[in-house]
């Protein structure tokens, strides 16, 4: 006997808003701010009514925003559920709470940053990094793959980073998760087309939300204790002012991502890769023109530390790029 009887936080909808025959349930993580939140309101105001989203959070006395931007789409085609993905119990409880437990898409968004020398983190930082981005994750995806195996049908999405396929000094611990979930769904996505089920990373470069802004603002006054003096220089010095100039010139919004991946959702049969910044990826080409790895490992070190001025006309072309003469051109499809 199913255990899927309940309903979202006592807000069961009339049967005529359930999702119909052609209407997919769409389940997304860390909705309460960027780039979820986007992805949730976009889906949710689909002109054609082909969601119904049952947008998640962690702590729900954050989801002002997303009640907000979602309008008359509250209770209608979007229903807020508590979700912590770092915790069994709260999956478990989500899940059962949507009638059938039906998830024909999950969008695995909730994530957690973390910049810095490595020499000041702990292990337990890193561990906590992990079990968001990738064990999070994972704990996700297991607890709604019965479902859709037995249904033979089912699209699960996990907005990863292009620093799953390309690391940025500072950023190791972030990249190594991102790499970790990469590898984990690309082993994955083989074994689910057996049972009709598609798998697709959305890799997102720079994006510029709150969550970036406070994360650079707050490491920029840290003093990383642990940390040799030249190695702090270098990330106060090099790489903060090179970050930001970076973001500041080709950082995309939230709502690009959020377009990219609804249109990845759209699809009859999803692809597996989407990297949502054309502009970035020259530089995870790099990884795959050289065989021995030196090509981009030195090419970055170069740009950073040895052709500052290069870097900065390198930032110029692209910003050259991305104006608004341009911007037709090199907008994802």
């Amino acid at each position: 006997m199913s255990l899927c009887t309940g309903t979202i936080r006592g807000e069961r909808k009339p049967e005529r808003d359930m999702p119909g025959s052609g209407q997919k349930t769409v389940l997304v993580t860390g909705c309460s701010s960027g780039i979820g939140l986007k992805i949730a309101v976009r889906l949710a105001k689909d002109p054609q009514r082909r969601y119904q989203v049952i947008a998640t959070m962690r702590d729900l006395r954050k989801k002002g925003s997303l009640e907000e931007a979602a309008g008359d789409c509250m209770g209608s085609t979007l229903m807020v559920a508590q979700l912590d993905v770092c915790s069994d119990e709260s999956v478990t409880r989500c899940l059962t709470a949507i009638p059938h437990c039906r998830v024909d898409v999950v969008v695995n968004n909730a994530g957690v940053g973390q910049i810095g020398p490595i020499e000041s983190l702990t292990i337990d930082d890193m561990k906590k990094v992990f079990e968001t981005n990738f064990f999070g994750t994972v704990r996700v995806i297991k607890a709604v793959l019965p479902d859709m195996k037995r249904k033979r049908s089912g699209h699960i999405v996990v907005i990863s980073s292009v620093m799953g396929l390309q690391g940025v000094m500072f950023n190791d611990v972030y990249a190594a998760s991102k790499f970790a979930i990469e590898g984990f769904c690309e082993s994955l996505a083989v074994q689910l087309l057996q049972f009709n089920i598609f798998v697709s990373m959305v890799e997102p470069g720079p994006v510029n939300t709150g969550f970036e802004v406070k994360l650079m603002e707050e490491v920029s006054w840290s003093d990383f204790p642990g940390t040799d003096t030249e190695t702090l220089r270098c990330f106060k010095e090099t790489y903060l002012p090179a970050a930001r100039e970076i973001f500041a010139t080709i950082g995309q919004s939230p709502e690009t991502v959020a377009k990219v991946t609804a249109d990845l959702i759209s699809m009859e049969r999803p692809d597996f890769r989407r990297q949502t910044n054309p502009l970035y990826t020259p530089l995870t080409a790099l990884k795959y023109a050289d065989k021995t790895g030196n090509l981009s490992v030195r090419t970055l070190y170069n740009l950073m530390f040895r052709h500052r001025m290069l870097f900065r006309l390198s930032l110029g072309f692209l910003k050259c790029l991305t104006c608004s003469c341009f911007h037709g051109r090199i907008s994802p499809t």
